[in-house]
């Protein structure tokens, strides 16, 4: 599933393309993906100027001048493509601009999702009222972090997976951060130290920031919207390695937790 890095490497694809353009066509070619989509969504898009494009979490959004935006998600297979030869079976949505640019929403699987929302109304859309401070955000520091998390048993990998602790940290990079921070995924939330959380929030910043540089981790069908992949994947330290040396010389391990995998080091993570 494209996680945060994926998402922000998607959003800025879109924004030359989109940003400061009107939209001549705008075309759902299915009534929904993972939930309907919009009836009205044709009607309030076409015409509109893209004011702005950004991301919430794992999510993207696209602000246009009529107040409305229409917040979008990849789900497990979904990707954006620009200026396509042809227009396929799976893409279930095409934009076009008043300068003849053209983008579709290809998501084979449908578990993305696309709804439109008024631009006041952002902060209280359901997936995000609840939701905790973005990782590369200001609020987001060692200190909130030991704050959320002081009296909790269960362990920090579950922790920082969890939306409402912070927002749009998926599987890889949390266990590429822990493994950076040297924690054990297994550690207690109420056992780390502020120490050791300000190394943990300083870690998933360097991480996630590698990750957007590198156009994030091509992982089965992820491929950013012009085309090209991602290469973060060449860098991970521990995902997808297990059994591998680890930096230190021991092996990678891996083990299951509620259906996902994590990638660690005995020697190197406490």
């Amino acid at each position: 599933m494209p996680e945060l890095p994926e998402v922000e490497t998607t959003v800025a694809g879109l924004r030359p393309v989109l940003e400061g353009r009107r939209l001549t066509r705008v075309e759902p070619r299915r009534a929904d993906l993972r939930r309907p989509i919009p009836e009205d969504l044709r009607q309030r898009m076409t015409g509109a100027r893209v004011t702005g494009l950004s991301r919430r979490a794992k999510y993207g959004l696209i602000e246009t001048d009529r107040g409305d935006v229409l917040v979008f998600h990849l789900g497990m297979s979904g990707r954006w493509r620009i200026d396509p030869s042809e227009i396929e079976k799976h893409d279930h949505l095409v934009l076009e601009t008043e300068d003849d640019r053209q983008l579709v929403l290809n998501d084979p699987r449908r578990f993305g999702s696309l709804d439109l929302i008024r631009a006041d109304e952002v902060d209280d859309f359901g997936p995000f009222a609840s939701m905790g401070p973005e990782p590369l955000g200001e609020e987001f520091t060692g200190q909130y972090l030991k704050a959320a998390t002081w009296d909790r048993k269960a362990p920090i990998k579950q922790l920082l997976l969890d939306q409402h602790v912070v927002a749009g940290l998926g599987n890889i990079y949390v266990c590429e951060a822990l493994h950076m921070a040297g924690i054990s995924p297994r550690r207690a939330g109420a056992g780390i130290s502020r120490p050791r959380y300000n190394r943990l929030v300083e870690a998933i910043r360097q991480v996630l920031a590698s990750a957007i540089a590198a156009g994030g981790s091509s992982l089965r069908d992820f491929v950013q919207p012009d085309g090209e992949l991602g290469y973060f994947a060449k860098q991970w330290l521990v995902y997808g390695r297990e059994g591998e040396p680890c930096r230190c010389g021991a092996p990678v391990m891996r083990r299951v937790d509620s259906g996902r995998s994590t990638f660690f080091c005995r020697k190197c993570q406490k």
